[in-house]
């Protein structure tokens, strides 16, 4: 009877999926670089390359915590792109996959990170500031 119980309640912890904490990163990005390359037809085209490499700061804005740099491709012209991205910080890096709306927020996947992020996996929330898309809040939820 006990291997039983011990067969059940390990299938229980399989179904519901690893216990973790989540550690949460509230970070603003100033995007100082971001730099548009026209790869075919004239104007917004699939193709197109956003490149960048800018500053990034604490929540409230303040002070600089390190810097990101990464690149997107137009996918849907006039809706999303599609981008990788590299955060750099004094603890380590956490790289980031997804798309990257024109309009609404946005959520990327959490793909992986060194130094105390290694093994990274989550989202990272992103919310543009301004209209004129010069400013983004960046909330890293880590698992």
């Amino acid at each position: 009877m006990k291997a039983v119980h011990v067969l059940a309640v390990s299938a229980l912890l399989v179904l519901a999926g690893p216990v973790s904490a989540t550690e949460v990163l509230r970070l603003v990005e100033r995007a100082d670089t971001d730099a548009v390359t026209d790869t075919g037809a004239k104007d917004d085209s699939a193709g197109d390359l956003l490149t960048f490499a800018n500053p990034i700061f604490d929540a409230a804005n303040t002070t600089k915590l390190g810097s990101d740099q990464g690149f997107c491709v137009r996918t849907v012209v006039g809706t999303a792109w599609e981008c990788w991205w590299t955060l750099s910080l004094k603890e380590g890096q956490i790289t980031v996959e997804g798309p990257f709306l024109d309009k609404g927020d946005s959520v990327l996947a959490i793909t992986g990170g060194t130094g105390k992020y290694a093994g990274a996996r989550g989202q990272m929330k992103l919310h543009s500031r301004n209209e004129k898309g010069s400013e983004y809040d960046f909330t890293y939820e880590l698992e």
